[in-house]
């Protein structure tokens, strides 16, 4: 028997990547509601309704009101907004954190699916404070670099448009306010005593994003060296087919150099230590669209349907 799954939210970047994603599967019946009717409420409850999961890819006050008009107990949701990640009841859709967190999403019924920015800051800091390496109150600072296609489709327009601004031509600093909305959760999922200092940088080019914690060694619990972290990290991720830790290093094969948008397309996240034992950088790379978005989703999909949860991914 098929899993029947309606995207409320389809016209959007991340509902449409869910798409293609799902498009060609044989165990998946897309409910798919009339253009014209996308906004009826009405419309929205039989739909959200009648699918064994639901994939909210709306704002959040539309994600909050379509919880709500869920009635079926049967009715499974994965939230790709940033309503209800840190509220009670929903489980955080990041299994490779910890066994605990797999079973959650494995279980439950209402997966909030992790934020872009937050799923490369959450893969570098989570296992640390969980491990007591680096102590809950450390002053963390984090940058995060983005192509534009992570400000949904009106940034598109705005970097795709034939006149466009020349400010676009060079990366730009935002969340100058440090009030970002993925802070919350960058926060609460970590146990970090404080919320960390964080600059998001978007660029010029389509999809893919590096997410950067530096952090002193000395500050860490003794004995942390690039080695150490390199290897705690791959222990940590042992065994993970979406995240992985490259080889010491391996940055000198593009001459030291990280791009951003080198993992565009791909649904996995890759950690890269470098520096030097006193002054390390922790660095994620991604997809914004993948790991970031819609590949997390359908990954936690395919975890809640018991199927491998690679399936109709990009690795």
């Amino acid at each position: 028997m098929k899993t029947k799954v309606f995207i409320d939210g389809r016209e959007g970047t991340t509902g449409l990547r869910i798409e293609e994603r799902l498009g060609c599967r044989d165990d998946i019946e897309l409910l798919t509601i009339d253009p014209e009717k996308r906004k009826d409420t009405a419309e929205r409850q039989k739909f959200l309704n009648a699918a064994d999961l639901v994939f909210l890819c709306l704002p959040d006050a539309a994600a909050k009101e379509a919880v709500f008009l869920i009635e079926n107990p049967h009715t499974r949701v994965i939230d790709a907004s940033t309503a209800h990640r840190t509220a009670p009841g929903w489980a955080y859709g990041f299994p490779e954190l910890s066994p605990e967190f797999r079973q959650a999403i494995q279980n439950g019924k209402r997966i909030a699916n992790p934020g872009c920015h937050a799923t490369g800051f959450i893969s570098l800091v989570y296992p640390l404070v969980q491990k007591g390496i680096m102590p809950a109150y450390y002053p963390v600072c984090a940058f995060s670099l983005t192509g534009y296609s992570g400000g949904g489709k009106k940034m598109i327009a705005e970097y795709e448009g034939e006149a466009r601004d020349p400010e676009l031509d060079a990366p730009r600093e935002y969340g100058l306010n440090q009030q970002h909305k993925h802070l919350k959760e960058m926060t609460a999922i970590t146990g970090l005593a404080k919320e960390p200092l964080f600059t998001p940088i978007v660029s010029d080019y389509y999809s893919g994003m590096i997410v950067t914690v530096p952090v002193y060694g000395s500050m860490l619990r003794a004995g942390c060296s690039v080695e150490f972290l390199h290897e705690f990290y791959a222990e940590h991720y042992a065994g993970s087919k979406f995240v992985t830790v490259a080889p010491l290093g391996k940055e000198a094969e593009t001459r030291g150099f990280l791009s951003g948008n080198a993992a565009s397309g791909w649904d996995g996240l890759e950690i890269y230590i470098t520096g030097n034992d006193e002054r390390i950088q922790l660095n994620a790379r991604f997809d914004n669209l993948g790991k970031g978005a819609s590949g997390a989703a359908v990954q936690c999909m395919n975890i809640m349907l018991g199927c491998p949860e690679e399936t109709g991914l990009q690795l």
